[in-house]
């Protein structure tokens, strides 16, 4: 028995031992091992660990899907450090205030980024910046090749921290999830069960890196079960319906599989080797279930998590998968759902769905007034989404609280778009709502009212604007004048009779 948590040390258990069993593999590219992976990541923990690394350290991450950013990413497991991965479209001043918070000791960047990100982590004591690129270059990657193919993995316990993950709020300021080895581990162990991966299966990976979905459901469950994972560095239809006979396993956004339906080479005998299809991230419509399930004789199976927790529910591997709904609690995971208060309302009811388990993070990085607001006495976290649960136990997210929008998989946050708008000249108030968009689900949409005596500024210089200050994810896709915000009798934006009134913003042209 070993008092060893480490993540790493977990799923390097698992790894085949076989130099021909291919870990990962870019098409027409590379192809890696799982001894191999090993004696790589080990070259990127001893390059860390020169540059100063000790276990607790953070490593800010903003790089292009890669190799090297998985080699990295173990490399921090195995030193023991907090790693922080960051969506690459995030501006230089969005990088500033994650930089500011989580207060690294390395930065790695791209290298055309590197002289903006450089000033960026002077400014805010960072001792290193090194880069990665998306070809698996970069001055990181040039210090491991030169480094030994041994190290020792460090000794974590369950508790210790192993990622700092991001998740904007409803202030406007980002709050840093504390993941921890054992969070990660809990998560991972029971999904691979509960998904019954098995022998051979094979791994479609085109999702993102720097979010929950890509680097620690997908990577997690593939490498503790072995598997092979085709490596790509985006969605691209063509390419998954290519490689599709020889795989076993697709996780998506919903986004995934409406172009995939899109694209009539999309057939049942194609996927006639395909175990499981995975989707998560945004909610999947029950049409696109069915039409799913009509073409292709498959059920997409839904689950439903959170930067918090990771997966928190899922439909079954065996049993019905239910369009609509998010299905069960996890393994070991306690779910409920309440009111404002607290109180559990009785099966049928809608509230705010509260979770307990192994999976919940630590807290929040540095704000520990507003953790012990989002947990109760009794230690649920507060979801924020609104939910209901039926007399079995199966769940359906109703409603998101805090007014998130999720765009093409990514959670927008109205209230910092909205705090950006307000500092515009000639914006006197703003609203920012999700409206239905065929292909990203939802997409923002800001409505403002202008200032008394000041020329009201153009929707396209506004989108503009805030494209200098935002990912590009969040920028609104329209910007509509009103002369007045509706409001209730309490003075609070009625944000539903917004989205009411711009419901049909994407449904024409």
């Amino acid at each position: 028995m070993t008092d060893d948590y480490n993540l790493y040390s977990l799923i390097h258990s698992r790894f085949p031992e076989a130099e021909d069993a291919i870990a990962l593999e870019v098409p027409g590219g590379a192809m890696v091992s799982y001894p191999q992976l090993d004696r790589t990541v080990s070259q990127y923990a001893n390059a860390l660990e020169e540059l100063g690394i000790v276990a607790g350290d953070r490593i800010t991450v903003q790089v292009n899907k890669s190799l090297a950013n998985v080699y990295l990413y173990l490399a921090a497991l195995k030193c023991g450090a907090v790693f922080n991965p960051l969506n690459t479209a995030y501006t230089g001043a969005e990088v500033d205030y994650f930089v500011s918070d989580a207060s690294p000791r390395i930065v790695v960047c791209d290298p055309a980024r590197l002289s903006e990100i450089s000033e960026i982590a002077n400014m805010r004591g960072v001792d290193h910046v090194v880069t990665l690129d998306a070809d698996d270059g970069g001055t990181l990657a040039a210090m491991a090749a030169q480094c030994a193919q041994q190290h020792s993995t460090q000794a974590r316990s369950a508790d210790d921290l192993a990622a700092l993950v991001y998740t904007s709020g409803t202030t406007g300021r980002s709050k840093g999830a504390m993941l921890s080895h054992g969070n990660l581990s809990s998560n991972a162990e029971t999904l691979h069960r509960l998904w019954a991966f098995e022998p051979g299966d094979v791994l479609i990976h085109a999702l993102p890196v720097f979010h929950v979905h890509g680097l620690y459901v997908a990577l997690n469950t593939s490498f503790l079960n072995g598997s092979k994972i085709y490596w790509l560095a985006k969605f691209d239809a063509a390419e998954i319906i290519r490689l599709l006979p020889d795989a076993t396993v697709l996780m998506g956004v919903p986004t995934f599989y409406t172009r995939l339906l899109g694209n009539e080479r999309f057939t049942a005998e194609l996927c006639r080797h395909m175990r499981l299809f995975i989707s998560g991230s945004a909610p999947l419509l029950a049409e696109t279930h069915e039409l799913f399930e009509h073409r292709i004789g498959h059920q997409i199976l839904e689950r439903y998590g959170m930067t918090e927790a990771g997966m928190i529910t899922s439909n079954p591997y065996d049993g019905e998968r239910r369009a609509g709904t998010v299905g069960f609690a996890l393994p070991g995971v306690d779910v409920r759902v309440a009111e404002d208060n607290g109180r559990e309302l009785p099966h049928g009811e809608i509230g705010i769905l509260e979770i307990k388990g192994p999976n919940v993070f630590k807290g929040y990085w540095e704000m520990p007034d507003k953790t012990a607001e989002e947990f109760r006495t009794d230690g649920y976290f507060i979801t924020g989404d609104m939910a209901v649960m039926d007399d079995t136990g199966r769940v359906s997210i109703v409603g998101r609280g805090k007014d998130l929008i999720i765009s093409g998989g990514f959670n927008v946050y109205p209230k910092e778009i909205e705090t950006e708008l307000d500092l515009l000249d000639g914006v006197a108030e703003s609203a920012v709502v999700g409206v239905p968009h065929p292909d990203f689900g939802e997409s923002v949409v800001a409505v403002v009212t202008v200032a008394s005596g000041v020329e009201a500024p153009d929707a396209g210089t506004i989108i503009d604007m805030l494209g200098r200050r935002l990912a590009k994810f969040k920028v609104p896709k329209r910007v509509y004048f009103i002369d007045e915000l509706p409001r209730n009798t309490m003075g609070k934006v009625q944000k539903a009779e917004l989205r009411s009134r711009f419901a049909d913003s994407f449904t024409a042209g």
